[in-house]
């Protein structure tokens, strides 16, 4: 996964992979790496990039947009969205604006998938009501209920487009996103009725952070996890 070193040029990180004897990536969609707007709007964009993986003995497995997917739910948005966000996205800052953007961002990165030829999107959702984990001041089930509904009718009309372009999205559980342990997996697969467009990115290194079994969460998701 390239995402932690999207502070190097795709090529370096192309060049080090292939030497360290990996045989393809999973590409972030932020530094250089995979740059959705640029992906559609260029037609030579993607053979580019395609040509740049071979040439270093490589292939590519998914991508994934992490960052611009956490800002699909979240509340707040604020400053740490803007550290994140390409400014395009940010714009002028306004929460709901900045939602929006991210949604339609979303969108294209799976349109974006199948032109690299592709069939997996792994990244984060955000949340409406992470900030209630702590459960103090006591939060009634009424508002539990609202983030999934949230969540819902903001990720659906993500998922139709998913569906038209033949790609699946990979959720990433971790904290901070709409489904951050065992329970709130059951739960957000329910919210949005099991629909096969969304699945899971299984990544053990923080369900063993938070006493997660990720054995057992192979076990029963098995169905769900599209990419690991």
């Amino acid at each position: 996964f390239t995402g932690q070193w999207a502070d190097l040029p795709f090529e370096e990180v192309c060049r080090l992979a292939g030497e360290w004897g990996y045989d393809g990536l999973e590409i972030a969609c932020w530094g250089d790496h995979f740059e959705v707007d640029k992906a559609l709007a260029d037609d030579s964009y993607v053979p580019r990039r395609l040509e740049l993986l071979e040439k270093h003995g490589l292939k590519v497995w998914t991508i994934s947009s992490h960052l611009v997917g956490q800002a699909v739910c979240d509340t707040p948005i604020d400053e740490r969205h803007k550290g994140i966000l390409p400014a395009r996205i940010w714009g002028d800052g306004e929460p709901e604006g900045v939602r929006r953007r991210a949604a339609e961002e979303i969108k294209d990165t799976a349109r974006a998938a199948a032109l690299l030829g592709v069939n997996t999107v792994v990244g984060f959702t955000g949340s409406s009501i992470w900030h209630t984990v702590a459960m103090f001041p006591p939060v009634p089930a009424s508002m539990i209920e609202a983030g999934y509904a949230d969540f819902a009718d903001r990720w659906n009309p993500i998922l139709d487009v998913f569906d038209e372009v033949g790609v699946r999205f990979a959720h990433e559980v971790h904290p901070s996103e709409i489904a951050y342990d065992y329970h709130t997996t059951v739960r957000t697969l329910e919210a949005i009725g099991h629909r096969p467009a969304f699945g899971l990115n299984w990544d053990p290194s923080h369900m063993v952070w938070q006493q997660i079994d990720p054995v057992n969460f192979i076990l029963d998701f098995a169905d769900r996890i599209y990419h690991v």
